[in-house]
């Protein structure tokens, strides 16, 4: 087999719809009870293969970071519930938030202001907002509970529509620190009591992202925001958390050449690899421009035949070499051009996952996810 292409992305549809029922069911609320924080590309899954597979799941809740991923979401779901933007949208957004049906978080007193002021003058009915509230965090928000006499004005803004409260949790650590979450959690409870009350009505109130949703039922309220989990990390990590999942993307390549080598010989920029032994090479269509790490050098495990193969010498822009002698079998043939192999996922009874890549690189697998190119296809499996 020729093969010469660059590496792949597969996400499992059934994994996902796993996902979104592990969650569901943790809750109690069902799919409905759940919103999909699908920022960043779905974190770097592929944004619109996953709200399309979401909806089939039953999620009809998204949150993400800025207003074109919210059009995105709108187009790809237009029957979506909820597209709530995390971020803060400015006034030169509104024609674009009415027309996606996005709602966005107002985060501070001149914010509502912003917004207020050009939705009045742009005409038609109000716009729906969450306010946001920093109770903890430190990041976007009214400061609770200094602040929350700010919020309360909020409700009186002619062009705005307030229909939900949020929140994010900077520390959730119910046993090591329960006191951080405990007090974030209870100032969100009497602000909402305060705003509920100067609103003459319910609203919408979501506080929990993937590990509050684990860790604390007692701050579910109508939805949980969860993003992580549902690409299938964080779960294992987190003792006594309420529900499981499990990875649903596994990033692929193919090898492009096959080579024996003496004992002693060198591969890869400033020759950083030597064969300990007679070795086999297999060189992969992959490399640091599709995402994968410079820093995997001489350290990350790739799969050929279901063995783990150590990457050997630097990753290239575009390729990078594997020892594949134990992959190869004794007789040293049994890695082959266009041979796939795992950069990330299960290959037999192995698996790589992203956690595990980024513990070699002191990071996070957030982080290794969304590094991954966009300009590799994604592939929607089973």
């Amino acid at each position: 087999m020729n093969y010469c292409g660059g590496s792949w992305v597969e996400l499992s549809t059934s994994q996902l719809a796993a996902n979104v029922r592990s969650v569901a069911d943790a809750t109690g609320k069902g799919p409905g009870g759940v919103i999909a924080v699908i920022k960043a590309d779905a974190y770097g899954h592929g944004a619109p293969l996953v709200a399309l597979a979401l909806r089939a799941a039953g999620i009809r809740k998204f949150a993400v970071a800025y207003v074109a991923e919210g059009e995105e979401i709108r187009a790809t779901v237009p029957d979506a519930d909820l597209i709530f933007l995390l971020g803060r949208a400015t006034a030169a957004d509104i024609p674009r938030l009415r027309q996606a049906g996005i709602t966005s978080a107002v985060v501070s007193t001149e914010h509502a202001q912003e917004l207020s002021r050009a939705a009045l003058a742009a005409g038609g009915a109000p716009l729906p907002v969450h306010l946001k509230l920093d109770t903890g965090m430190g990041r976007l928000g009214f400061v609770c509970p200094d602040q929350l006499p700010d919020a309360v004005d909020v409700l009186k803004l002619p062009a705005l529509d307030v229909q939900g409260l949020c929140m994010h949790f900077a520390k959730v650590e119910p046993e090591s620190d329960p006191a951080w979450a405990t007090t974030q959690l209870r100032k969100f409870q009497l602000a909402g009591t305060v705003l509920e009350a100067a609103a003459g009505r319910p609203l919408f109130r979501h506080t929990s992202a993937t590990r509050a949703a684990l860790l604390l039922p007692s701050a579910d309220h109508d939805a949980v925001r969860v993003g992580i989990a549902l690409y299938g990390y964080e779960t294992a990590n987190v003792p006594g958390g309420r529900f499981a999942t499990a990875p649903i993307l596994s990033w692929k390549t193919r090898v492009v050449q096959v080579k024996r080598v003496p004992a002693g010989f060198h591969c890869g920029y400033d020759a950083t690899w030597t064969a300990a032994r007679p070795s086999v090479l297999a060189t992969l269509s992959v490399g640091y421009a599709d995402g994968y790490r410079r820093s995997f050098a001489n350290r990350a495990p790739v799969l050929l035949n279901g063995v783990r193969c150590p990457v050997a010498g630097r990753v290239s822009m575009n390729w990078l070499i594997v020892d594949a002698t134990e992959a190869a079998g004794p007789s040293a043939d049994a890695v082959k051009v266009g041979d796939e192999a795992v950069l990330i996922g299960r290959q037999r009874d192995a698996s790589i996952w992203a956690d595990e890549l980024a513990a070699l690189d002191h990071t996070i697998s957030y982080e290794i996810l969304t590094s991954i190119s966009h300009r590799l296809e994604r592939r929607m499996v089973d």
